[in-house]
């Protein structure tokens, strides 16, 4: 996984509380980190994330891969891309790097389903997000 592989970017400082009683980044903020580029990722295609909708996306997995103990103070930079889209789902990969280095602290992997809130149930995904996230990732 390489940098120049990510066009959605996000720096995250590593706050005092985003760490464990064993003094390194307790694993649950990365996936926090991971969230807050995906909702980066979906204000860049167009996708309002203030709640308001009757349909969107709803995380229906995550993983996420720690490489290297991170400490307080550091500053992350955290990419995401699109990876592979389906006709209800889309599938996110990230990385997070340690600001301006090559550093890869953790990767992760999240798979998206777009929904109906009302019905609770999956629905295809729109066409205009879907081409927004070929273009933006050539995909």
């Amino acid at each position: 996984m390489r940098r120049e592989e990510f066009n959605v970017w996000i720096t995250v400082p590593v706050r005092w509380g985003d760490m464990d009683a064993f003094g390194h980044v307790n694993n649950a903020a990365y996936f926090t980190y991971c969230e807050s580029a995906r909702i980066r990722y979906f204000e860049i295609i167009g996708l309002a994330v203030d709640g308001s909708q009757d349909e969107g996306p709803a995380v229906v997995s995550a993983t996420c891969n720690f490489r290297r103990q991170v400490q307080h103070p550091a500053t992350l930079e955290v990419g995401a891309r699109v990876t592979k889209l389906g006709n209800r789902s889309f599938t996110l990969e990230y990385g997070l790097y340690l600001e301006d280095t090559e550093d890869l602290v953790a990767d992760g992997i999240s798979v998206a389903v777009w929904m109906d809130y009302v019905e609770g149930r999956s629905k295809e995904l729109p066409a205009e997000y879907r081409k927004s996230m070929q273009e933006l990732d050539h995909l």
